[in-house]
């Protein structure tokens, strides 16, 4: 199962209340390691810190694209000027 940044936080928020961390986990159907990794990755961060991130990434990821596209039209317009006519 997939969660998401807002479960995944609300899962360490509860360990980090005094909640014991198996019974965390066999909550949320984890494992131990997915736990600790969880806590190193997320484990200082806010559920508004969460959203704002994947807010980021996506910005991140589309601006990506722009720039891949660009570069793509930028070498077939270099190609073109470049033959002689």
């Amino acid at each position: 199962m997939r969660y998401t940044e807002e479960q995944i936080i609300a899962a360490l928020n509860e360990a980090e209340a005094g909640a014991n961390i198996q019974d965390v986990c066999r909550k949320y159907g984890i494992s131990d390691t997915t736990f600790y990794r969880w806590r190193s990755k997320y484990g200082n961060k806010e559920i508004a810190d969460a959203s704002r991130l994947k807010q980021l990434e996506e910005e991140n990821r589309r601006l990506k694209s722009i720039v891949a596209d660009l570069s793509l039209r930028n070498q077939a317009l270099k190609r073109v000027v470049s033959k002689k006519w």
